[in-house]
């Protein structure tokens, strides 16, 4: 049943993308878009992630991956909406069934790749309402939080955020999911999870907070979930000239908002502030606005009104192809409940005070060990992900990657790609996988077999195409 809902879907989606005066790079990516439509990721989830994430190096791994990444709504559940449904098929959106909600893959008036190069130069809407908005309180939601992360809650400073991971209870230091925390100035903790991962998060989460509280009832937590509000990122180098045209207070000096802040703020026409935090999906300079619902569409419109020659909407199929070239990791594909932040290239949202094996999380003890290599008497890691340059056909998920055939030596398995397809920013074929430890150093030749056949590839540094977040002026 699944295989065919998801053949039908790729056979509609290479129907939508399909357009005579596409480049040639856009045709290659027309079946990268459709496979991305049984996918789910979190808009915010690689926000902060400019380095590389993990997936497990088999076959058999990229298999479980793909049921994992299956859309979190049973076929005879309704796909629902975001509060921008209707604006979307105003605008000629496309929409595919994604994360158990209507989305649009693209627009009517730019293909994929050429949605994808307005964002690079100019800046695009992204809609990412389908994302979990959550909000935990409570004498106890720092600490919660620090088991259940591996992130230094306590110490964020207010509209500070952080890229985090849900740890897996099962102490071996799995990613049940990766997030986004932002601490806000009433102590609140703004959390943004997985769309595909919604009913996973939900169950532990409900699970988590009841064991918490029954074991601490002096520092009880509370979550509330803003179930149907708005969120959109606005992305591309134009993003804050775009935003600043919409905000009602002109005094407000958006390059004093670095990457990983956030603040509260009216744009024009919305009833309330608005909560905007500065980073994205992208490896561009943007925005992401948490929006009421009843103002959703109204804000976008405000956007949208500032010219379509500054920005325009812009679909699934750009941001993933956009969120590849910047090394962005995908959940589900990516990273799964069986990769700990080490294998997963994610050591460093690990701050030095919780790298002890009694650091308090889930899995501390196994995270704790890995930060240390073997050389200095640690388990390290076995595996590690890698960009790779693919020539010929792009690889897509699941292709595995294996050692160079040369001087009469038999291939050996060396892994297996999680995300590939054309760079439109490169003309080049990218993807990103697991390879075993050794063999991934920039530079490395070895082979992917995409169709059964070998296609050369070369392991290359991440991101492919340099991010532009911004970190204030640098000093001359």
């Amino acid at each position: 049943m699944q295989s065919s809902r998801a053949a039908a879907l790729s056979r509609a989606l290479r129907t939508a993308v399909r357009n005579p005066s596409h480049s040639a790079v856009t045709k290659r990516y027309s079946s990268s878009v459709a496979a991305i439509a049984s996918q789910h990721h979190n808009s915010l989830s690689a926000t902060y992630s400019a380095r590389p994430a993990a997936i497990r190096s088999s076959p058999t791994a990229a298999l479980q991956l793909r049921r994992h990444a299956s859309s979190s709504s049973s076929p005879s559940e309704p796909l629902r909406k975001t509060p921008l449904y209707d604006l979307h098929l105003k605008h000629g959106g496309k929409m595919v069934p994604f994360g158990g909600f209507h989305m649009p893959v693209q627009y009517s008036a730019l293909s994929v790749s050429q949605s994808h190069n307005f964002t690079r130069e100019h800046a695009s809407i992204f809609d990412v309402s389908h994302m979990v908005q959550r909000i935990f309180s409570g004498p106890g939601a720092a600490k919660f939080l620090q088991r259940i992360t591996p992130s230094d809650c306590e110490g964020l400073g207010p509209f500070r955020s952080t890229l985090s991971v849900l740890l897996t209870a099962d102490g071996k230091g799995g990613i049940s999911d990766d997030t986004i925390v932002t601490k806000l100035p009433d102590g609140t903790f703004y959390v943004v999870t997985n769309a595909g991962c919604r009913e996973k998060d939900n169950e532990y989460l409900d699970r988590e907070i009841g064991k918490w509280n029954s074991e601490e009832p002096g520092l009880q937590v509370k979550e509330e979930r803003w179930d149907g509000r708005g969120l959109v990122a606005l992305q591309g180098p134009r993003a804050a000239e775009v935003l600043e045209e919409v905000l009602e207070d002109k005094s407000l000096d958006l390059k004093q908002i670095m990457f990983g802040q956030s603040f509260r703020a009216k744009v024009k026409g919305a009833g309330s502030e608005l909560l905007i935090a500065r980073g994205g999906y992208t490896g561009e300079d943007g925005f992401e606005i948490s929006i009421p619902e009843e103002d959703t569409v109204k804000v976008t419109e405000t956007l949208l009104g500032v010219g379509p020659d500054k920005v325009q909407l812009a679909g699934l199929g750009a941001r993933d192809s956009l969120r590849l070239e910047a090394g962005m990791c995908l959940y589900g594909h990516d990273l799964d409940d069986a990769t700990t932040p080490v294998e997963a290239g994610l050591s460093w949202i690990i701050p030095k005070e919780r790298r002890s094996a009694d650091a308090g999380y889930y899995g501390a003890d196994v995270i704790a060990k890995q930060l240390v290599p073997k050389s200095k008497g640690g388990s390290g890691v076995e595996r590690r992900r890698v960009g790779l340059i693919v020539e010929g056909a792009p690889a897509r998920e699941g292709a595995e990657i294996v050692s160079r055939a040369e001087g009469g030596k038999e291939a050996a398995s060396l892994g297996v790609v999680t995300s590939g397809c054309p760079s439109p920013s490169l003309g080049k074929n990218i993807a990103m996988g697991y390879v075993k430890d050794g063999f991934h150093k920039a530079g490395t030749e070895v082979d992917v077999l995409v169709r059964g056949r070998p296609r050369k590839a070369v392991v290359a540094k991440m991101p492919f195409v340099p991010t532009k977040y911004w970190k204030g002026i640098a000093p001359a």
